[in-house]
């Protein structure tokens, strides 16, 4: 059995989704956006460098949509996959994912974003397991803090080991960006997909593919 291992923001999905996912939920309960500005001081400490994208992250969802209740964030979440996928993926990532699909190789989906919503668009697109951040709750309301390590860059490098150690075998992973390069490398096929002028320097470097997707 072959693995394919499929990166999501920027690689299946045209652009970032937690910031759409957060700003929509806002747009629909506006009562709600003077508590996004909680994100303020973590914005600050990450353009200083002071954090890495995990405490913003963690910072954007608790203030933002902390004590938000299970259900109200369930129904959010099947609506904006519903939107995300009809009109906010790359045909050439769903052709490839089919692709992979009708080969019958093991189709993963492993990102940084949060388990709100990517578990539901693993499952609309066919993935058979799901690696992404986790995110806390108290009992039925969001609490927004991590619940494991943000899954980029090294993290993801971790996450790649232990599923092949569970499930050996070739694989073949795609990933969009700088951070991404260290777990494709780990690889039999690694595709960097619509990378930075720097990033495809990099990769070439270590003998990546590099693809164009639309």
């Amino acid at each position: 059995m072959r693995l394919a291992i499929f990166d999501l923001d920027g690689t299946i999905t045209r652009h970032d989704t937690l910031a759409p996912y957060v700003g929509g939920f806002l747009l629909r309960h506006p009562w709600r956006i003077p508590r996004a500005l909680g994100v303020v001081p973590a914005l600050l400490a990450f353009a200083l460098r002071r954090c890495d994208r995990g405490p913003l992250k963690a910072a954007l969802m608790r203030s933002a949509l902390g004590g938000v209740h299970r259900t109200q964030l369930d129904a959010w979440s099947e609506q904006f996959v519903h939107h995300l996928l009809a009109r906010g993926t790359f045909a050439a990532a769903r052709a490839r994912i089919a692709e992979h699909a009708r080969a019958g190789d093991r189709l993963v989906l492993m990102s940084a974003s949060p388990d709100l919503y990517v578990p539901v668009i693993a499952r609309a697109l066919g993935f058979e397991e799901v690696i992404c951040t986790g995110v806390r709750w108290r009992g039925e309301r969001l609490d927004g803090r991590l619940s494991t390590p943000n899954r980029q860059g090294e993290e993801k490098v971790r996450c790649l080991q232990v599923l092949r150690a569970r499930l050996p075998g070739p694989a073949s992973a795609y990933g969009n960006s700088s951070a991404d390069l260290a777990h494709l490398a780990q690889v039999e096929h690694g595709v960097l997909v619509n990378g930075s002028a720097r990033a495809r320097r990099a990769a070439a470097r270590t003998g990546l593919t590099c693809e164009r997707w639309r």
